[in-house]
């Protein structure tokens, strides 16, 4: 009975101990998560301006402006990740233990988001090499194209002819074939126009260059070809070929195409349907 009364005694004698120290904990605590608040505004504060400063330095080197978005965004996440862990430090966590769990979890971490990693490696290698800009129309091995929007830290944005965004990660984008489309100034337009068997090439082709030669989009000095692609089922397949400028290409192109029907129209040179014989047995 004497034991269990003194434990009696030693356990209210803790729990009086630790009511007392309570509201000084209590402050303790508050006053640490206080600061902690406050550190974290500080720095969001900070981590701005530093961005903001970034931004302009790269801007007065006319970096690249899918580079510049990608560094941005790395600078972004490096410093959020200093902060917290200034704040985890501040918070009386011990610095060396955060190390070893960040080194024991970077391990899992990794291998779970080893497809993100491979992204960010991407990105870093696209920044590098520069296969394309920011406003470059380039079309993919998968073949997904469209006009470069941005480059961030572990996917590119297209924007399509259509106005659809497409998101492609950058791993698979760096590891793959990349046909850069405007990278030069001119571009090569190729239309086929097929003819009947009967109708006159060499009348058919004076027609065509004549069109070529009048539309103001083409570049005369340039190399100008209207050929014989093959011979079709039920038609001479020719290839019209010329260069106009990057950003007049598609409506040139489309003008030509029209132009051409109605100049072989015009000099009565006919572009046959498809055919097919069909016979009968009685």
């Amino acid at each position: 009975m004497e034991l269990e009364a003194l434990d009696a005694e030693i356990e209210m004698g803790v729990i009086e101990q630790f009511l007392e120290q309570l509201p000084e904990k209590a402050f303790h605590l508050g006053l640490r998560v206080v600061l902690a608040a406050l550190l974290f505004i500080i720095g969001m504060q900070l981590i701005k301006l530093i961005r903001r400063i970034i931004k302009r330095t790269l801007l007065r080197s006319r970096i690249d402006d899918g580079a510049s978005r990608f560094i941005d965004s790395l600078v972004k996440f490096g410093m959020y990740l200093l902060l917290i862990f200034t704040i985890a430090s501040q918070m009386g966590v011990d610095a060396a233990s955060i190390l070893a769990i960040l080194g024991s979890a970077g391990v899992a971490v990794g291998l779970a988001i080893q497809g993100s990693l491979s992204n960010l490696a991407g990105g870093v290698l696209l920044l590098i090499l520069k296969p394309f800009s920011a406003g470059d129309y380039i079309v993919d091995s998968q073949g997904n194209e469209g006009t470069v929007e941005a480059v961030d830290i572990f996917y590119t944005q297209l924007i399509t002819l259509e106005h659809k965004l497409i998101v492609l990660p950058n791993g698979i984008l760096a590891n793959g074939t990349i046909t850069n489309v405007t990278r030069s100034k001119d571009r090569r337009i190729d239309i086929p126009v097929g003819i009947a068997y009967e109708e006159d090439i060499r009348q058919a082709r004076k027609v065509i260059e004549e069109v070529l030669k009048n539309d103001l989009a083409v570049m005369q000095e340039k190399e100008m070809r209207v050929f014989v692609d093959n011979l079709g089922e039920s038609s001479v397949n020719l290839i019209v070929r010329c260069w106009s400028m990057q950003e007049d290409y598609w409506e040139t192109k489309w003008r030509l195409t029209e132009a051409i029907k109605y100049a072989l129209d015009d000099a009565q040179i006919r572009i046959p349907f498809p055919q097919m014989d069909i016979h009968l047995d009685k």
